[in-house]
């Protein structure tokens, strides 16, 4: 049997992470040893207190390593990276964010290994992310042999900074089917442990509490529909930095008894089995997990039009989209998902087919792993390089 492909799926991330840890850690978890020997490595600020990516990698059956950094800009990692690298014979190293974006594109410079990115999408909580470091990082992308894209928002974005076409393949985030499942049998249960009746108009929303998801737009249309749907909860899982702000906004509001922020939500499973609807309203997106987790549980959908949302759900047959924004049409659409359950549920069984055809997580793995392969053909079929001794 021919040596497996290694990989280095290479990520760094502050606090609890997003979407890109379901993707990396559920989607190595599934992945053949036999054909690829893949190694997830994490590089910790020894600052963040809340970091927990290796409590989630501690329940899946993979090799998973930590290099702890001092500060953001810690050279100390450079050895560490370069000795992983050797130690595990590495043929690809997999990023994932603007600095593993760099640190691959450096550490191919000086060891034998081919640099791959997945771009994630760029929706940032400060305006120097915005405004520098992810222009470089799609500057720096461009000179990848290879870049996987979650969407084809994201590969338009990556070609018009200078990647070539034929340079970007787009593979959409993938779920799994099988454990995120609905059973009806479960919502009963599922409403009383959130203090929710069966008679409640349940929505609800997932992610982090920050700018860019617009929580306060979702409050002020729950607000919009308050007199005619008396029964109208909201219930939101996530933390974040605009916890503060949004809990100001629902007391203004007089919404302390429709409004719940949850906190992290760890069984996202039993909370959609809660809700009549899952909206997502945010400003930016790549290919959303939350999104994808909405169409496997088959719980109505409602999304802005952003990012890789229109790639996902069609308007009208697996879902209702909105422009990003516009509060009087996510007020409509949420108005109209409530009073047509039937239509509704139309359009959730839809997604759900949609998911168990073109987006579980096999077939994302499928694909990547085609990128894998055509990365090392190519690769050894060019001479082999010196390398320099790690320092």
């Amino acid at each position: 049997m021919a040596n497996p492909i290694r990989v280095l799926e290479l990520r760094s991330v502050r606090g609890t992470g997003g979407g890109p840890e379901k993707t990396i850690l559920l989607g190595t978890a599934r992945t053949d040893p036999a054909r690829y020997a893949i190694t997830v490595c994490y590089i910790r600020d020894n600052r963040d207190p809340v970091f927990h990516v290796d409590r989630r990698a501690g329940d899946l059956p993979i090799d998973y390593v930590e290099i702890r950094e001092r500060h953001s800009f810690d050279p100390g990692i450079w050895r560490p990276l370069r000795r992983l690298l050797r130690d595990r014979q590495i043929d690809i190293i997999h990023a994932h964010d603007y600095k593993t974006d760099l640190l691959a594109l450096l550490l191919a410079r000086v060891e034998p290994v081919i640099p791959l990115a997945t771009a994630h999408g760029w929706a940032g909580h400060s305006r120097k992310e915005e405004w520098l470091y992810y222009p470089a990082d799609r500057r720096i992308l461009a000179r990848f042999p290879r870049v996987i894209a979650v969407s084809a928002d994201i590969r338009d974005a990556l070609v018009k900074a200078g990647a070539p076409p034929e340079g970007v393949t787009v593979v959409p985030n993938g779920i799994d089917t099988a454990r995120f499942r609905r059973q009806a049998v479960c919502e009963a249960d599922a409403r009383t442990a959130l203090g929710l009746s069966l008679d409640d108009v349940v929505v609800g929303a997932i992610g982090r509490l920050e700018a860019e998801k617009n929580y306060p737009l979702l409050i002020r249309a729950v607000a919009d529909l308050a007199a005619a749907i008396p029964q109208l909860r909201l219930v939101v899982g996530g933390e974040g930095s605009q916890r503060p702000h949004l809990e100001a906004l629902i007391q203004s509001l007089g919404l302390a008894a429709r409004c719940r922020l949850l906190g992290l939500v760890d069984d996202i499973v039993a909370f959609h089995h809660a809700l009549d609807m899952f909206v997502m309203c945010s400003n930016n997106e790549g290919s959303p997990n939350a999104i994808l987790e909405a169409m496997a549980m088959e719980t109505p959908i409602i999304a802005t039009t952003v990012g890789g949302v229109a790639d996902l759900v069609e308007h009208g047959t697996e879902g209702l989209l909105v422009p990003r924004g516009d509060r009087a049409a996510l007020s409509a659409a949420m108005r109209k998902t409530a009073g047509s359950a039937q239509r509704a549920a139309e359009r959730a069984r839809a997604a759900r087919a949609k998911v168990e055809r073109d987006l579980s997580f096999e077939r994302r793995m499928d694909r990547v792993e085609r990128v894998y392969e055509q990365l090392v053909a190519t690769a050894r079929r060019r001479a082999p390089r010196e390398t320099g001794p790690a320092s």
